[in-house]
């Protein structure tokens, strides 16, 4: 049976009353669906997915009266506590919370039926790509503008309700600094020719693999990709055979004309986050970034001084996978903030927030300031290797405290 066809404001009035309902997000947000539910009494419907800070927007959806599940902090959620659910989950984590507690319908936004009636989900298959099967309604928005991605595809008819129309991806493409390009000049040489490379979101991990244009022989496997990434395939900086698996791509539309090429392949976190399959990879370099990171080697990045700020996202899942003899973890990340008067190198107890990656999941950190390798050191020997990647006016402090 051929789905209804529908206008955004209708669509609130075929979600069943008190469901839960996946809400297709990072750069598959649908401006669409979600002006149609800002114009809506949310009241008594719950909204989860894959948020991402700065990209997706969700006040109009609480100022709706909506309840949110989100797997990281947004700004937005800023007094209405009440509202929203906040579970800080890494990603294994949260396939198991899905799959334990599947969503009651679903609104993603999918490209137009190919000559098989199969609507790709663009540059976003996460976890949607494996849950769709098991949620019984499923709006979408088929959008001329999301390009059809080598990866899952969900069929037409399998779609209660659809809305139609052009509405352009949310585009970020993080440009380069001083600091992070000094950042990547350093860990440059510490990827070997040939790596399996994962690198999070953010800047100066964006910056490090543009750093890597020169390097021959490299793949990429990551939860995210950026325009980095694009970057590398064009210099011929990667490997010919299947370059490319990503679960989501996030960046400009330079990047969103590219993903259907043959070289990028798309895949859900059951593949893009499976540990046993990352163990395989041999030498595989994991790239993330913090806002803080210890003494003893703790990363943080999930909170300023100021309150919680993100989730603890897929970091530790690749840290777990890239642990091994010819894994190499790499923290990158400025030494200090506001304007240098403090330091993002800290002692022990004085980072906000909880540990996102603990000082076993990681072997390197990386400032514009140096490279403080941690593989086999002591206690003292990385407090000693830390201190020398701080800020040269905030060493003193650090030694003596």
């Amino acid at each position: 049976m051929a789905p209804l066809r529908i206008e955004p404001r209708d669509i609130a009035g075929h979600l069943p009353v008190g469901s839960r309902i996946w809400l297709h997000a990072c750069s598959g947000e649908s401006a669409l669906i979600r002006e149609g539910l800002e114009a809506a009494d949310l009241r008594g419907l719950a909204f989860t997915g894959i948020f991402v800070p700065g990209l997706n927007r969700l006040a109009g959806l609480l100022a709706a009266g909506a309840r949110i599940e989100s797997f990281f902090m947004m700004p937005e959620f800023s007094g209405h506590e009440e509202q929203v659910r906040f579970l800080p989950f890494c990603y294994r984590e949260i396939r198991l919370h899905l799959a334990a507690n599947p969503p009651d319908a679903a609104l993603v936004m999918v490209s137009p039926p190919d000559e098989a009636g199969l609507c790709s989900l663009g540059p976003v298959n996460d976890f949607i790509a494996d849950l769709w099967p098991r949620i019984p309604r499923i709006i979408a928005h088929v959008n001329p503008l999301v390009p059809r991605t080598h990866g899952r595809s969900i069929p037409h008819d399998r779609f209660h309700a659809v809305i139609e129309g052009e509405a352009p991806l949310p585009v970020s493409d993080p440009s380069m600094d001083e600091v992070s390009a000094r950042i990547a000049a350093l860990a440059r040489d510490l990827v070997p020719e040939g790596a399996t490379i994962q690198a999070g979101l953010g800047r100066t991990p964006e910056a490090v693999l543009r750093g890597l244009t020169g390097h021959r022989d490299l793949s990429i496997h990551s939860g995210l990709i950026g325009d980095s990434t694009l970057d590398l395939l064009e210099a011929g900086a990667l490997r010919a055979d299947a370059p490319i698996c990503a679960g989501v791509a996030i960046g400009s539309q330079r990047l969103y004309d590219a993903v259907a090429r043959p070289a990028f392949r798309f895949a859900p976190p059951s593949v893009t986050h499976d540990i046993a399959q990352l163990a395989g990879f041999g030498r595989f370099v994991t790239v993330n970034s913090a806002i803080e990171v210890d003494l003893a080697g703790n990363g943080f990045a999930e909170a300023t001084p100021k309150g919680l700020v993100s989730g603890p996202g897929g970091a530790s899942d690749f840290a777990a996978g890239a642990r091994g003899l010819q894994g190499l973890r790499l923290v990158v990340l400025p030494a200090t903030a506001a304007g240098g008067t403090i330091s993002r190198i800290v002692l022990p107890g004085r980072a906000a927030g909880p540990v996102s990656l603990g000082r076993f999941d990681t072997d390197a950190v990386v400032t514009q300031f140096g490279i403080a390798d941690l593989r086999g050191a002591s206690p003292a020997e990385r407090r000693e290797r830390l201190i020398a990647i701080a800020a040269p006016e905030h060493r003193a402090a650090l030694a003596d405290d």
